[in-house]
C-alpha cells in the first residue's frame, strides 16, 4: 500500500517526519510523491505562530479532497497542531481520521493500519515518551545532508513561545545514541550533519551526569574529516567559551553561529523572558569574532512585540547595522491567547509591525550584499546539491545553512551531486553567490 507524507515547519519537525516514514516503510508501506495515488495521507503539522497554524489547516483541507477524488482511505494529522489545540481540533477538522500529538509519533503504524480508534486525538505527555535510541528506521529526505536532533523540548520560559507546552521540557539524547546515529548517517553517504534542538547549545546540561556539547562535537568531528558539522538554534545564555573554541579548533565544524536573539532592548528582552542584555550580546559577538576569524553570524529577531516603542525598534535597527550579520531572519510578533505575552499591555498595530519588519529587511538586504561582495575572488569548498539547468549547479558554502540562507551557483559542465568542490567566487548578489570550479 502507498502513503504520502507532508512535513511542515522546522527542521526538528522534518526529523520526526523522517522517523515516522522510516518506521512505516520498514513495516512494508511504500511512499509516493503523488497524494492522488496514496491510500494513506499524513501531515506532520506546525503551530508555532499564526501563519504556521493557517498553513497547517490549509494543507489538511487541501489534501482531504483526495478522500473523494483519489484512493485515500485515511487522513492522519500529527505533530504540533493537535498538540496545541487538543480535542477541540477533532470537531474543527472532521475530515481527519486520526490525530497524533507530539508524544504519539510512535503510534504512526497503528494510525496508518487503522487499529487506533477513528476520529480520536492521541495526546500522551511528550515528557513521558522515551527519546530515540540506537534505531535507524529513518527515511532521509536528502541523500547528502541530514538534520541530527540532539534534544527535544525546552525548559526556558520565553513569554512569546508555545514550544515548551507542545514539546515538554528539555530532554537531551544520550551521547552514545547521538554518536551512533551520526555514524550511521555518515556511512549512508551524508556529507553534512546539521545538529538541531530547540536550545541546541544547552545540550547535555539536563543529563546525569551532565554532558557538554563540546564533548559531543569533538566525538562527531572524529568520525570523518570529509563531513561538515553545523549547529543551528543556539541560545545566548547557553553559549560558552569552550563551545566557541571547539568550533574554531575543528576544520570540519562549520564556523557558523546561529543564535536567535529576538531583540536587543533590555526592557523588551525582560518582557520576553530572555535573561541577557544588549551589552551581553555585543560582548558575545565580539568574542566569537575574536576567537573565530571567519565566523558567519546568523540570528532571528521579533518586531512588534507588545510594548515595543519606536525607540526600542531604533535600538534594534542600530544593533543590526553595527553587528552586520551575515544572515538575518525577521518575524512579526504572533499573538495568541494561550501565550503569556498575550496579557502584556501595549499590543502593536499590525501595520506598524509590518513597517518595522520591512525596514529591517531592507537594511539587511544592503548588509548582505556588502558582505557577499567580500567573497568575490576567494575560493571556498562548496557542497554541490542539485542541477538547476544545463551547465549550472547550486550548492552551499560553510556560511550558507540549508533552506534558510542563500546558495552558491556553480558554472560547470559536470559535477557530482553530494560532492565538495573548490569554487572561485566571481559574482555576488543580495543573498546568493556565483562562481566557477577552481
Amino acid at each position: 500500500m502507498k502513503l504520502h507524507l507532508v512535513s511542515l515547519g522546522c527542521a526538528k519537525n522534518l526529523v520526526d517526519s523522517e522517523m515516522m516514514m522510516g518506521r512505516l516503510m520498514q513495516a512494508g508501506w511504500n511512499s509516493t510523491p503523488d497524494p492522488g495515488k496514496a491510500e494513506i495521507i499524513i501531515i506532520n503539522t506546525c503551530s508555532f505562530i499564526e501563519s504556521a497554524v493557517n498553513e497547517s489547516i490549509d494543507t489538511v483541507l487541501g489534501l482531504a479532497r483526495y478522500k473523494q477524488t483519489g484512493v485515500c482511505r485515511r487522513l492522519i494529522v500529527a505533530g504540533c497542531l493537535p498538540e496545541r489545540f487538543r480535542e477541540d481540533i477533532v470537531h474543527a477538522l472532521p475530515e481527519v481520521d486520526c490525530f497524533l500529538g507530539t508524544g504519539a509519533f510512535h503510534e504512526i503504524e497503528k494510525a496508518a493500519d487503522g487499529s487506533l480508534d477513528p476520529y480520536e486525538c492521541f495526546l500522551p505527555d511528550p515528557d513521558l515518551i522515551p527519546l530515540q535510541k540506537q534505531e535507524f528506521a529513518r527515511a532521509i529526505s536528502s541523500p547528502h545532508m541530514a538534520y541530527l536532533k540532539i534534544a527535544e523540548g525546552c525548559s526556558r520560559h520565553c513569554t512569546y513561545c508555545i514550544i515548551p507546552k507542545l514539546r515538554g521540557k528539555q530532554k537531551s539524547r544520550r551521547l552514545e545514541d547521538v554518536i551512533a546515529e551520526a555514524r550511521f548517517l555518515i556511512s549512508s553517504g551524508v556529507k553534512e550533519l546539521v545538529l538541531v534542538a530547540q536550545d541546541t547549545t544547552f545540550y547535555g546540561k539536563d543529563l546525569y551526569p551532565p554532558v557538554s556539547l563540546n564533548r559531543l562535537l569533538e566525538d562527531i568531528s572524529e568520525l570523518s574529516d570529509n563531513v561538515w558539522i553545523r549547529i543551528l538554534y543556539g541560545h545566548p545564555e547557553s553559549i560558552d567559551d569552550h563551545f566557541i573554541r571547539t568550533v574554531a579548533k575543528h576544520q570540519n565544524i562549520c564556523s557558523y553561529f546561529d543564535i536567535p536573539i529576538q531583540h536587543v532592548r533590555d526592557s523588551i528582552l525582560k518582557k520576553m523572558g530572555r535573561n541577557y542584555t544588549s551589552d551581553d550580546l555585543r560582548r558575545l559577538y565580539d568574542k566569537i569574532r575574536s576567537f573565530v576569524s571567519d565566523a558567519a553570524l546568523r540570528t532571528t529577531v521579533i518586531v512588534g512585540f507588545p510594548g515595543e516603542t519606536d525607540k526600542d525598534f531604533e535600538a534594534l535597527l542600530t544593533f543590526v547595522k553595527d553587528v552586520r550579520f551575515d544572515h538575518l531572519g525577521v518575524f512579526i510578533y504572533s499573538d495568541s491567547d494561550d501565550l503569556p505575552s498575550h496579557r502584556l499591555p501595549g499590543h502593536i498595530p499590525e501595520s506598524v509591525a509590518k513597517d518595522r519588519h520591512d525596514q529591517l529587511m531592507s537594511c539587511q538586504l544592503e548588509i548582505s550584499l556588502e558582505n557577499n561582495r567580500k567573497h568575490i575572488g576567494r575560493v571556498y569548498d562548496v557542497l554541490v546539491e542539485e542541477t538547476t539547468e544545463d551547465n549550472l549547479f547550486s550548492g552551499r558554502t560553510f556560511f550558507q545553512a540549508p533552506e534558510v540562507d542563500g546558495i552558491t551557483y556553480i558554472h560547470s559542465d559536470q559535477l557530482q551531486i553530494g560532492s565538495f568542490v573548490n569554487i572561485m567566487i566571481a559574482d555576488a548578489y543580495e543573498y546568493d553567490l556565483a562562481g566557477e570550479v577552481e
